[in-house]
């Protein structure tokens, strides 16, 4: 390569790279990604408070006195923190956001991704049967677009200008 395109070249492989690169919706310092709420379950003394992000679909919304209510079946994340509903699930979990939020925005079968803190365990059925979930204040939240994409890779390149 002839040394003076190096700087040309280097600035157009930057550049792509950025394009490129997934940008997670939530800062994640400091959480430990592993820990699935099953796990939350089992050792929830110990984890009381601790910051968590998980994600998953919506199972039930529900509006409560000065909160909204869900429950969500829990997926392992991608890179993006989106959940990737095509893993095994990893427990369910029910997560608080204070406030009033629209039931028909959170439908089930959304999928959406919560940062909180982990609180107590609550007491529950999935059908007949009885479940300990681990209960999740929420301090940031994601729906996710109901948009179907393809898992094709798709590229896009253009010039224009935009008057």
């Amino acid at each position: 390569m002839n040394n003076r395109h190096r700087p040309v070249f280097i600035l157009f492989a930057a550049i792509l790279l950025l394009g490129c690169s997934a940008k997670n919706k939530f800062p994640s310092d400091g959480i430990d990604l592993s820990l699935t709420p099953q796990r939350a379950v089992a050792e929830s003394a110990a984890l009381q408070n601790v910051p968590m992000l998980w994600g998953g679909v919506i199972i039930s919304s529900s509006n409560l006195q000065d909160a909204t209510q869900f429950e969500i079946l829990a997926y392992p994340l991608t890179r993006e923190q989106k959940p990737d509903t095509e893993q095994t699930p990893v427990g369910r979990f029910l997560a608080i956001q204070e406030g009033y939020l629209e039931l028909s925005d959170y439908a089930p079968g959304r999928l959406m991704t919560v940062r909180g803190t982990l609180q107590e365990k609550r007491s529950g059925r999935i059908g007949k049967s009885d479940y300990i979930y681990p209960l999740l204040n929420i301090n940031q939240q994601h729906l996710w677009s109901t948009q179907v994409q393809s898992k094709d890779p798709q590229f896009h390149f253009g010039l224009g200008l935009n008057f």
